[in-house]
């Protein structure tokens, strides 16, 4: 596909001018955003999505627009996996609610960095070599047996207070909030506040999410300016979609499942993919012959839908469910 390159230009500068203005914000006027602020902003921001893929659509073709989508709505679905690690982090570390949101978007920054990276690493080997599309399917479908484990979340967490207390032992830390700042003074010497701490831990989420989230979209394609995109959009608003699910994270006890099989179905889909170039050399000579099925991106986005419908349907009927027996044991001992 060809998109030009004044495009993806202009594209990435108004981007990142939206996003710095999002950051300056929060950090003019720390607050705690109300349902209707947040419930706007995640409005403002998958509109804002939407309207990328139609310009797209002029710009580029009906291709480019669709892979975006298609990327863009799978990453955004395994995004919202992180919202539960961000919350166990966040009440580990006693993160006043006032400077949850700072929290979040230097990790988003964080996370657009690191992905940023592994897009262009792993960009280039899979457009270099196409039977690296095994070993990122394989990984995949491991990361969905992780991840469909009772306490996946609680043991990424776990890991990462293990770095983090290995991290206490050479630094002076102290063990209570100076605001938002990274640096206090306390009986006359400076010391770190444990808000550094807090970026570290969000910061190795976003990376351990980025080793996963990267191979997934290649999935769908290569080129380096949809991947990018569709990681950036979907973060975008990521901050705010935390605040507006609020308490309600804890009543989709079936998400992570959806999330798992996403992952697992798109570790299939590159295998199968790199099936499909058959490009091994021990095969035929490495003759290119198309023996193995190559999965529609359509089928693809179908099933990242019905993923995230179903899991978070079976929740919501599974919550009710105990909202009445809860209700029926109560009666039944008045």
């Amino acid at each position: 596909m060809d998109i030009p390159v004044w495009f993806e230009i202009t594209s990435l500068v108004v981007l990142t001018l939206i996003l710095l203005g999002d950051l300056a914000l929060i950090l003019k006027r720390p607050h705690i955003p109300s349902t209707k602020e947040s419930a706007l902003w995640v409005t403002f921001y998958v509109s804002l999505a939407l309207l990328f893929a139609l310009v797209l659509l002029f710009v580029a073709g009906g291709e480019a627009s669709r892979d975006f989508v298609i990327g863009w709505a799978m990453e955004y679905s395994l995004s919202i996996d992180n919202l539960f690690v961000f919350v166990l982090l966040m009440t580990q570390f006693s993160v006043p609610r006032r400077y949850q949101q700072e929290v979040l978007m230097v990790g988003i920054i964080i996370a657009l960095i690191l992905r940023a990276i592994f897009i262009v690493v792993l960009g280039a080997a899979a457009n270099a070599l196409s039977p690296i599309f095994y070993l990122f399917g394989v990984f995949l479908i491991y990361t969905a047996i992780r991840q469909s484990l009772p306490d996946s979340h609680q043991d990424e967490a776990n890991t990462e207070n293990f770095i983090l207390r290995v991290l206490r032992r050479f630094m002076n830390v102290s063990d209570e909030y100076d605001g938002s700042k990274l640096r206090t003074v306390k009986d006359g010497k400076k010391i770190w506040t444990p808000m550094l701490i807090v970026f570290v831990a969000i910061g190795m989420t976003d990376l351990m999410f980025a080793i996963d989230s990267v191979p997934a979209i290649l999935s769908i394609t290569t080129n380096t300016f949809i991947v990018f995109t569709a990681n950036l959009f979907a973060l975008m608003g990521l901050r705010q979609l935390f605040f507006l699910m609020g308490d309600m994270l804890d009543k989709l006890r079936y998400l992570h499942y959806g999330v798992a099989f996403i992952l697992g179905f798109i570790g299939v889909k590159l295998i199968l993919h790199a099936m499909h170039e058959n490009e091994l050399p021990f095969i035929n000579g490495g003759e290119h012959i198309e023996w193995a099925p190559d999965i529609n991106n359509w089928v693809s986005l179908g099933v990242i839908l019905a993923s995230m419908i179903v899991s978070t349907v079976l929740s919501l009927v599974a919550n009710a469910r105990d909202t009445k027996k809860r209700a029926a044991v109560e009666n039944a001992d008045r």
